[in-house]
Parts: structure tokens; sequence; C-alpha cells
């Protein structure tokens, strides 16, 4: 007899930094939140980048007030990448990204209209191998995302109603994953009709197998930009029905290694004084979202530990707490009441 699969465990338990074990990674950190901020922590990861580069970005749907301001992405696109070009997939559920022509007029509406965006499942799907994996031996991915050498993944790290939080794994293992067949293979159980009915530890570690078969591909040729913006616990998916954002802003960071820079914007989230993470704690918790991270390190693809670089501050090296130490709670009371409300009923 067949053994059965099972998911791990004790994705809603977070392992703090000292109990961590293993190397150490780097991860850069400014709090400038400007399309200047952008480009300079872009500059300390971009030499992998060769060949035609590909911008893996979450576009929203439409009128989404919290995805990646636009105007930054041109600046850096047109300063340091000119020939870059944004990548996409349409979406598995019906709606304003469900087909390629509602997604292209999507992508209108939200003034992404400064570059080309491909969308890369428009003319197929292609398979790429998960190496190690225990739900996939492949995924499928959009077809046009082979076609280029070099992958910048750009993210807007944020809430998922699903996921518990959306970083660089999560803008990968979604969104790479084509609209028909690979977010099939990794929301809905096999010969079931919940749609959404994978959930909690499976659904973080088939995300995570996902993401491992894009990183394999691009090989050394693939660097991550996290954006702690307007951090909603609705993803950009949620457009203009997202939650209200109570979460303050931290800043942008950047890695070589995917484990290190989403667990280094979870401790962020973690370590933020005066409760202000405590939404966004309790999203991640509650849907069992930090599996995403302990399952990514047990299919080696990075490490939790890793050195926290001011660049602000002459590259001093700094710890989360450290990080955090001056923001400020910037909810107000009778918001956060009436969101914490909401979301307990959720």
């Amino acid at each position: 007899m067949e053994k059965k699969i099972m998911p791990g465990k004790d994705g809603n338990k977070y392992v703090p930094y000292s109990e961590r074990t293993g190397e150490e990674s780097v991860v850069f950190f400014t709090r400038d939140l400007s399309e200047a901020g952008m480009k300079k922590i872009y500059d300390r990861v971009c030499e992998v980048l060769k060949g035609k580069v590909a911008i893996k970005l979450h576009t929203g749907e439409p009128e989404g007030p919290n995805i990646l301001p636009r105007p930054w992405v041109k600046e850096l696109i047109s300063s340091r990448l000119p020939e870059a070009e944004i990548v996409e997939t349409n979406t598995y559920y019906e709606g304003d990204r469900y087909t390629t022509e509602a997604h292209r007029k999507t992508l209108e509406v939200n003034g992404w209209t400064f570059c080309p965006v491909n969308i890369t499942d428009e003319f197929g799907v292609a398979t790429l191998p998960v190496n190690g994996g225990k739900w996939f031996k492949e995924m499928h991915v959009g077809k046009g995302l082979l076609d280029y050498d070099s992958l910048l993944v750009l993210t807007h790290f944020k809430g998922h109603t699903m996921g518990g939080f959306g970083g660089s794994n999560k803008n990968i293992g979604i969104g790479c994953a084509d609209g028909r067949i690979g977010k099939k293979e990794i929301h809905t159980p096999e010969g079931s009709d919940d749609m959404w009915g994978i959930s909690e530890e499976e659904l973080m570690e088939r995300i995570s197998e996902s993401t491992k078969s894009v990183v394999d591909h691009f090989k050394d040729r693939i660097c991550f930009i996290n954006t702690m913006r307007n951090m909603s616990v609705s993803c950009d998916c949620e457009g203009a029905m997202a939650e209200p954002v109570v979460t303050p802003d931290v800043g942008i960071l950047a890695s070589l290694d995917i484990l290190a820079l989403d667990n280094a914007c979870i401790d962020l989230i973690y370590n933020l004084p005066e409760g202000g993470g405590k939404a966004m704690i309790e999203r991640v918790e509650t849907r069992h979202g930090l599996r995403q991270l302990s399952y990514m390190k047990e299919l080696g693809m990075g490490n939790d530990r890793y050195k926290l670089i001011d660049i602000d501050n002459g590259d001093a090296v700094i710890d989360a707490k450290e990080a955090v130490k001056d923001i400020e709670p910037e909810w107000k009371p009778d918001l956060y009441n009436v969101f914490w409300g909401r979301n307990k009923r959720v």
C-alpha cells in the first residue's frame, strides 16, 4: 500500500531567531520607502541578473489601493532595467484577471502600461521539475516564463487570506503557476469540487514546492526584493475589498536568499513595538503560514538565519528589534478595533 503523504506541523508557531540553527545569509534593509530607496536596495543584489530579465510582481485587481507604486517600478525599470519585462499569470478564480483579455484591461486600469507585460500562460504551459518535493514531481508554469534568463522577484509584502502572508515565496509559488493547471494543483484536492480545499500546512508546502521549481530553474540568476508598505492582512488579489491597513510601514529588504528574506520580514513584524504587528501576526498564525518558512528550510531553499545589513547607516549589522525600534503604530484605535472585530469573524 502506498504511504499517505502527510503535511508537516506547527505552521502557527513562531520560532525566535535565537532558536534557529545553521548558516547565515545576507539581507539588506532600508527604511527609505521611495523610488530612491527601491533603486538603492536593488543595486545591492542586481549583479546576478544577466541576459533577458523578467520582473515578477503582483499587478493587482482593478483599483487595488495597496499594490506597489507604479512610479517606483517605472523608475527602477527605466533607470536600471530598460529591456526588462513584467511577467504575470492569469488567475484560478473567475474575475478581472481570469482571461488574458480581461487581465490586459486590468493592467491598463492599474497603470502597468510603461513596459511590456508578458502574461506567461497566454500561449500555454510548461513544466518545471520539483526536486525533493513530496506533493509534486513537477509544476505547471506559464510557458512564457522560460523565455527569460534571469528573474527579479519584486514583492509587495502583505497578509494573505489563505497563505497567512504573501512574501517572495507566495509571489512566485502562486504567481508563476499557470491559471488553469498549476494553481489548481496547489489549491484543489485531486478529484474534489472544493476549489480551495487545500489549506494550512499542506497549502504552504505546495506553494513552496512550486516556488522551488522556479528558483531551481533560474539557479544563480534570481534575486528578491520585499517592500513592507501598505501591509493589509489581505492580498492584492482582493483589490478594493482589502481589509484596512493597520500595520505600520517598515521599509524595503532584499536578498539572494528567498528564505532569509521572507523570514526577516516576518521577524520585523513580530518585533514591531507597541503591538504594531498584531493584525498581521494573527493572520499569519491562524492560517498556519509560518510553515512556508520551515518547509523552505527543509527543501534546502535557503537559511532562516541572516545578517541584516542597514544600508541607511554605513552597512551596520543590526537585528530585527533594532530595525523597527523607532516605528510607531500608525493605526487609529477606533479603526483598529473595528478591524479586529471583523477579523475575528473571518
